[in-house]
């Protein structure tokens, strides 16, 4: 019988790690490093798309870390995207496969996928966020025949900086994926669109009554994005965002998530655009 991992948290602390043993590690860019780790025999992580762990490395500290792998192809194992951003990142860029490692969680709310069955989806994706739009993008594709058309925009600030390359060549080769990609700053080789990601949208068409849209990156491109997909007609109730980087303890104590009276490690980190408007504070 498998056991998920919150189910243990439940049983004993949300406070106690569990520890997990790095799989593998693959670099990813000059900064970030995907780690694929395993739980205990017999424990699952049991995540969904959207969430979140807190990652320790013992001795050193803890950070929350999204989930970069699909719920639909756990395989007993999950993959994290860590930046090398501080002292815990960096320990644990310098770790391997067969090394320890602490896991808590999966905390947050996820991305409600069954609501967006039978829609067309459109990812907006910046940097990193790749790696927590990653998990609802192929859990979406592995799920196709519930979703109507998809469409991924990604930008990241050099060719160098793209992330999880190969399948963006993946999905690029896909019938039914349509991908755009562009970067802030070309390099010798690079062919393809430069500007920042708003400069995709003039190549997208969308059905803007049956369109989600789901956005994830760094906050400074929020804003921005979203006053394209409200001129291309989405509606608020259709305009999702992750709030995923200003998490820290993980279970609403520290208040460093606080968004006016939202806790965005307990109410989020995935929001519609229709429940945070109103708060300054948001975007």
């Amino acid at each position: 019988m498998t056991t998920s991992l919150k189910e243990k948290l439940e049983s004993t602390s949300i406070y106690l790690p569990t520890q997990a043993e790095i799989v593998t590690v693959e670099t990813l860019s000059h900064w970030e490093k995907l780690f694929t780790l395993a739980l205990p025999e017999g424990v699952s992580l049991g995540h969904s798309a959207g969430q979140f762990v807190e990652l320790s490395v013992f001795g050193v500290g803890e950070a929350p870390i999204s989930i970069s792998s699909s719920p639909s192809r756990s395989n007993g194992t999950f993959e994290l995207c860590v930046r090398r951003a501080g002292d815990m990142t960096s320990v644990l860029h310098t770790m391997g496969p067969g090394d320890v490692v602490g896991v808590r969680g999966p905390f947050g709310r996820p991305f409600p996928l069954k609501r967006f069955q039978g829609k067309d989806v459109l990812f907006a994706v910046g940097g990193l966020g790749l790696a927590p739009a990653r998990s609802v993008i192929n859990q979406v594709l592995d799920e196709r025949g519930k979703y109507g058309k998809v469409i991924v925009l990604y930008g990241a600030r050099t060719p160098d900086d793209l992330l999880f390359t190969d399948e963006l060549a993946e999905w690029d080769r896909r019938d039914d994926v349509e991908l755009h990609v562009t970067v802030d700053k070309a390099a010798p080789g690079w062919d393809g669109n430069v500007g920042v990601i708003t400069t995709l949208f003039p190549q997208v068409q969308v059905y803007a009554r049956n369109t989600v849209a789901i956005t994830l990156g760094p906050p400074v491109m929020y804003r921005f994005v979203l006053m394209e997909l409200l001129g291309k007609g989405i509606t608020e109730g259709n305009i999702w965002f992750s709030f995923e980087r200003r998490m820290k303890c993980g279970v609403g104590k520290c208040g460093h998530c606080q968004i006016n009276h939202l806790y965005t490690c307990k109410n989020g980190p995935s929001f519609s655009f229709s429940e945070i408007k109103h708060l300054q504070e948001a975007l």
